[in-house]
């Protein structure tokens, strides 16, 4: 079993700036992908950025309306993922879940609201 926690969400101007700390705890051991998707109302979930957790290798991907603005970064040592975003948009306003994918199952974090409006 795997529990994630998310922070850091919140509200933001337009072209600033947050970063979002998702903690894994539990079997983390197995863990082979963190990431984050995005849910705003009416829509659905989609994926933001991803980063895989094996040792040595450090894989990223992003959604492509992410791309250039946001990073992903992990530090293993904290059982930590962090999502740094930048030039935050309007439409970036979304519930921000962290996840985790093991060979078995996948596991989400409670999720963290984030809105940019003015």
């Amino acid at each position: 079993q795997v529990m994630l926690v998310e922070s850091g969400g919140g509200l933001v101007q337009p072209g600033g700036s947050l970063r979002l700390s998702c903690v894994a705890s539990g079997t983390i051991s197995n863990i082979n992908i963190m990431g984050w998707y995005r849910q705003a109302p009416g829509n659905q979930r989609e994926l933001v950025a991803s980063i895989t957790s094996l040792p040595r290798v450090d894989n990223t991907a992003y959604g492509d309306s992410v791309k250039g603005r946001f990073i992903i970064s992990r530090d293993n040592a904290k059982n930590t993922v962090y999502l740094q975003m930048d030039s935050l948009k309007p439409e970036d306003t979304a519930v921000y879940y962290c996840y985790a994918v093991t060979l078995a199952n996948h596991f989400w974090g409670q999720g963290t609201q984030v809105t940019v409006s003015s």
